[in-house]
């Protein structure tokens, strides 16, 4: 095997790989072989066929598949030899079979950045108070309230309000024309929740069982349902049921009703607050772990590669996609511009993939490696999330294509762990209305 390594950027080589005819002829005797074995053509025996023949009717066929295998038989070893590493797939081009009998291909091959690490210990960062604030505890009574109403039909000439459980009918229109994914019937509103919209709900307000309305609604461009965003819609709606919520009042006894471990509503209030910190702690943690990244990231700047880049680009919409599957959706039924959102999510891709040079930096500078009972934790904790037991989790990533993301996952995590440890964390003063801040004019003495 000849290798010719050419430097195109710090960042890639092109690699002219070309095999010899001794490693070439077998391959292609071997396909020719299997070919006339399982063709047919008029006028031959079943493997009676002449190879002159076989190459008249099918050599472009044959050519490709056996240059694909050559291709994986030796470009892995290519790159070693040359003690290089790719940090994505390569790009194969130029294949080709020369009169010499061997073959060759050009692979265009990324490889990782050089660069010297900024400060990364001790980085100062910025996050709100862990806090609850009394406020917060009524509005959550106000939720627990809600959900232990009991509900019955409303009343004759009942106007809808805020809370009730409304039973529709609807049909979007856009431009005249019926849009077949806005559209339900009896369809179940919790006033108050917005699961269709603050502006749809609000132009309930006020109707009675058994009304019919016609209304208009302009949504914005950053709208999340990728149906409706940047659309004046039309909706024609019919209220086929009323019911409504007779709230108990907050207090000792909605307090047991809740639980019967609480003994009153001071108890239920130290819970909520309990457990209103317990989950903002885990969502300041991951606050944490992001600006230190988006830190890492303004204090070391290089370049990745653009291949891998991509790569990461196409794993987003791939997400996304499965994710507009499961509404019965694709980008073009839900209007998405497939360029704009490659753009819009250039950043993001091109951050998560500095962010995991610089972690990987990390841990090599601080000798950080994932231990045995790392791994276990790691096991655990997706066992107990999907209700699975360790040994079925297990079972799922015996395959490298799931057990490689899935170290690379837990390996970040206990480098963004050290950091943590190592960061010093201040808090974020309040943010005050503007009024607040204006000066007042001095007062005049005498």
């Amino acid at each position: 095997m000849d290798i010719a390594v050419e430097q195109l950027s710090d960042l890639t080589r092109k690699l002219t790989i070309t095999l010899p005819q001794e490693t070439v002829k077998p391959a292609l005797d071997k396909a020719y072989a299997k070919a006339n074995r399982e063709v047919t053509l008029k006028g031959f025996r079943r493997g009676k066929v002449p190879r002159s023949v076989l190459e008249k009717n099918f050599r472009e066929q044959i050519e490709a598949e056996v240059g694909e295998q050559l291709v994986q038989d030796s470009y892995f070893n290519a790159v070693e030899q040359e003690k290089i590493e790719p940090v994505v797939h390569p790009e194969i081009t130029e294949h080709r079979f020369n009169e010499e009998g061997g073959f060759s291909y050009v692979a265009m091959v990324d490889i990782k950045p050089e660069f010297e690490l900024g400060q990364y210990k001790g980085l100062e960062i910025e996050l709100p108070p862990l806090v609850v604030g009394d406020e917060e505890i009524e509005l959550e009574l106000g939720r627990i309230q809600r959900r232990q109403a009991a509900v019955q039909s409303a009343p004759d000439g009942h106007a809808i309000v805020m809370d009730d459980l409304v039973t529709v009918d609807f049909q979007g229109f856009h431009d005249g024309k019926a849009m077949p994914e806005v559209h339900n019937e009896n369809y179940l509103i919790d006033m108050g929740t917005n699961r269709l919209g603050e502006d749809f709900e609000k132009k309930l307000l006020g109707l009675h069982q058994g009304d019919k309305t016609l209304y208009e609604i302009d949504f914005p461009t950053d709208y999340p349902n990728p149906v409706l965003a940047g659309k004046k819609v039309e909706f024609k709606v019919d209220v086929k049921e009323v019911k409504i919520r007779i709230k108990p009042e907050i207090d000792d006894e909605l307090a047991k009703d809740v639980d019967a471990k609480y003994t009153g509503l001071e108890d239920l209030k130290s819970a909520i607050r309990e457990e209103m910190l317990k989950s903002r702690e885990m969502a300041r943690q991951g606050d944490l772990d992001d600006k230190l990244v988006v830190r890492l990231i303004e204090l070391t700047p290089f370049e990745v590669p653009k291949r891998l880049v991509n790569y990461e680009i196409q794993e987003m919409l791939k997400q996304t996609e499965e994710n507009l599957k499961r509404s019965g959706l694709s980008f073009e039924s839900a209007g998405i511009d497939l360029k704009e959102l490659v753009d819009r999510n250039r950043s993001v891709a091109e951050n998560r993939v500095k962010g995991d040079f610089l972690l990987k930096k990390i841990a090599e500078v601080e000798e950080i490696k994932l231990a045995d009972e790392d791994i276990e934790r790691g096991y655990q904790r997706v066992a107990d999330q999907y209700r699975m037991t360790v040994e079925e989790v297990k079972g799922y990533f015996t395959r490298r294509e799931e057990l490689l993301p899935f170290m690379n996952e837990l390996h970040n995590e206990k480098v963004l762990n050290f950091l943590r440890e190592q960061a010093v964390i201040v808090d974020k003063a309040p943010e005050v209305a503007p009024e607040e801040t204006e000066e007042k004019p001095a007062e005049s003495g005498e």
